[in-house]
């Protein structure tokens, strides 16, 4: 099958760090190209890819400050993909909305990933193009209010064999916090579940912009360095390290996640976690097997005990089982096939 898979440009694929639609979209489509499909990836030009790469920059947006207007760069791209839809069988999106009022000039099948959140402005948009094919990454992700034609749910996967195996937690024990440091990721929230169970707290992720009063004023004055560390933005090498020494993985999200990578990576080296109730978080981790689903930071806090005595290899064996990048690809080859009729 000839695929055309869209990429965000913000971030390379595959991400040279924080990045979880990029890294989705890599997986995917090296796979395909693995499984004999014919596809072209049209994403930032640095991009590293098996596929055939096109793009409109010769690096990731993020990077290159003389980029003023980044939606213009996206608007080249997707003018270059449906110029050309005619040459595939099938268009898969991950951009969000921004595709959408191009779909009804081509009859090339469009498929959209919806892998973020719905906004007042966005959903104007997906509401009028709810006719469309879409994908969601989770069904707590989903609206139904919207009416949008929901093809499938398909759970992102990983490559599980990036993620090494650690049987026990490093020494001493410490909890890990893994995403951006921001209000919705609960960077505080793991803090003060840290304190109260006494164990020391690794953190990382990357800040962005929008996000730095927030991690200057409320989160930075609760790093003391000592029981509570701040690792900054790390390469994939050290987050699977991170994880896989961690005794448990904190989520104490604050709002509907969609999906919640880091939930899946840390399982995948064999360390439990514990989630915060909320969005995707009780499809993604097998409550009482795989780490537990709480309602509360006091429950986040005592559970933590009953965390540690979970067992390693069930963790690692339910992501393979669930969130390989193999699983991952065949729900969307299902989607393919439905589409082409």
């Amino acid at each position: 099958m000839r695929i055309a898979q869209i990429a965000p440009l913000w971030e390379r694929v595959p991400p040279f760090r924080y990045g979880g639609i990029e890294l989705i979209v890599s997986l995917l489509t090296d796979e395909l190209v693995r499984r004999g499909h014919e596809v072209t990836l049209f994403a930032s030009g640095d991009s590293i890819t098996n596929a055939q790469l096109k793009s409109v920059h010769d690096k990731a947006l993020r990077l290159d400050a003389s980029v003023k207007e980044p939606g213009l760069y996206e608007q080249m791209m997707l003018f270059e993909v449906f110029h050309n839809a005619h040459h595939f069988d099938l268009i898969h999106s991950h951009v969000g909305c921004a595709a959408l009022p191009y779909t009804g000039f081509v009859t090339t099948p469009v498929v959209h990933t919806t892998h973020g959140i719905f906004t007042p402005d966005n959903e104007k948009m997906f509401r009028r193009f709810a006719w469309q094919p879409y994908v969601s990454i989770s069904e707590a992700q989903r609206e139904p209010r919207l009416g949008l034609n929901y093809v499938r749910t398909v759970y992102n996967g990983i490559d599980t064999s990036v993620y090494p195996f650690q049987a026990q937690p490093s020494q001493p024990a410490y909890l890990a916090f893994v995403g951006r440091i921001s209000p919705e990721k609960g960077p505080i929230e793991a803090i003060t579940i840290a304190r109260a169970a006494g164990l020391p707290l690794k953190m990382a992720g990357k800040v962005d912009p929008v996000d730095r009063e927030y991690y200057r004023d409320r989160v930075e004055p609760l790093i003391d360095g000592e029981q509570i560390q701040y690792l900054g933005e790390v390469t994939h090498e050290e987050k699977a390290q991170l994880l896989g020494g961690a005794t448990v993985t904190l989520f104490p999200i604050t709002w509907r996640e969609p999906f919640g990578l880091v939930m899946i990576e840390s399982m995948a080296t064999g360390t439990p976690v514990i989630g915060m109730d909320l969005g995707s978080v009780p499809e993604v981790i097998a409550h009482g097997k795989t780490g537990f689903v709480c309602h509360s930071l006091e429950h986040m806090v005592e559970v933590i005990p009953h965390a540690i005595k979970i067992d390693r290899q069930a963790c690692r064996d339910y992501a393979i089982e669930h969130f390989s990048v193999q699983s991952m690809t065949s729900e969307y080859e299902k989607v393919y096939e439905v589409l082409r009729g």
